[in-house]
């Protein structure tokens, strides 16, 4: 391992660590909330989801790393089918929930005076159902491409070793540009979200201005929150979409461990930085966070009085 191999593994598995202490910690807080209430609220339910697929995103981009650094000839045949299936569900669901999430956000917090939106905001709950049902049919529609550009390969497996490569190239370039398409459509709709709400923010801003009334009141607060957090979720998508698409590009290509490894490191911050943002943001989880935090400090202050 030279020094840029190095450097990637550790980025990664720190991302790695970060990551999966974030999305468990909302999963677990979210579930012992809904075992004590006997229901669970839209939000608490996209979020717990959007935590468990980013929790295998996770295993599958430090496995990946894993087998690009060892280059073992099990990830060549048995593993990389499983490690490929297990990438496409958890790379769809994440990146769907965090626009889900953003839509939702988005009909909970703006104020328009159009007829239609809010006849949207009054049947949010609807509309989550109907893209939650869409963002799986979405899901049978990849794997559906997916199974037949295998079973051509396997097809012609014993056949023209150069027709196989012209096949297998093309049907990388339909995957690429399938996934690109695919993660253009999530992103551009939470950017036309986040616009949104800017300008629901403009608005409100300009009405507490003309009635005299300071800008720091709770709508205000609620908007800029709601406004970090899908701002944070579009340029960490964006890194993340880059990374992937590059490493698709070069699939065919000679392997470079430590060009593969950064470009896995890079992906690798969003589904933990984003994690950590919603934390944040959230009044819930922030508050158990804190109390965790102060859990664990009087831990550690009790642990060293009693150690020798």
């Amino acid at each position: 391992m030279n020094f840029l191999e190095c450097l990637a593994f550790f980025l990664v598995i720190a991302a790695f660590v970060i990551g999966i202490l974030a999305n468990v910690f909302i999963a677990l807080v979210n579930c012992i909330d809904w075992t004590k209430r006997k229901k669970i609220s839209s939000a608490d339910g996209i979020l717990t989801g959007l935590a468990i697929s980013r929790t295998g995103l996770l295993w599958v981009i430090v496995m990946g790393s894993y087998l690009t650094l060892f280059n073992t000839r099990i990830s060549r045949k048995q593993v990389t089918l499983a490690h490929h299936v297990a990438w496409v569900v958890s790379n769809h669901l994440s990146i769907w929930l965090a626009t889900i999430l953003s839509i939702f956000y988005l009909l909970k917090i703006a104020n328009f005076s159009s007829l239609l939106f809010l006849q949207l905001k009054r049947r949010v709950e609807s509309i989550i159902f109907v893209l939650l049902l869409g963002m799986l049919l979405f899901l049978s529609l990849n794997f559906t491409m997916e199974y037949v550009g295998n079973t051509l390969v396997d097809r012609y497996d014993e056949g023209n070793m150069t027709w196989k490569s012209q096949l297998k190239d093309m049907i990388q370039l339909s995957s690429l540009t399938v996934f690109t398409l695919e993660n253009s459509v999530p992103f551009f709709t939470s950017l036309v979200c986040v616009l949104l709400l800017i300008y629901s923010l403009c608005k409100h801003l300009r009405k507490m201005k003309l009635y005299g009334k300071g800008a720091q009141d709770s709508s205000t607060k609620v908007h800029v929150k709601a406004l970090q957090t899908m701002a944070s979720f579009l340029l960490l998508f964006a890194v993340y979409t880059f990374s992937v698409t590059t490493l698709g590009w070069y699939f065919n290509k000679p392997p470079n461990e430590s060009f593969y490894l950064l470009c896995r490191a890079a992906s690798s911050i969003y589904p933990s930085g984003h994690s950590c943002v919603l934390i944040w943001a959230n009044k819930k989880l922030k508050q158990a966070f804190l109390s965790v935090v102060c859990w664990v400090r009087c831990w550690l202050k009790e642990w060293k009085r009693l150690s020798p």
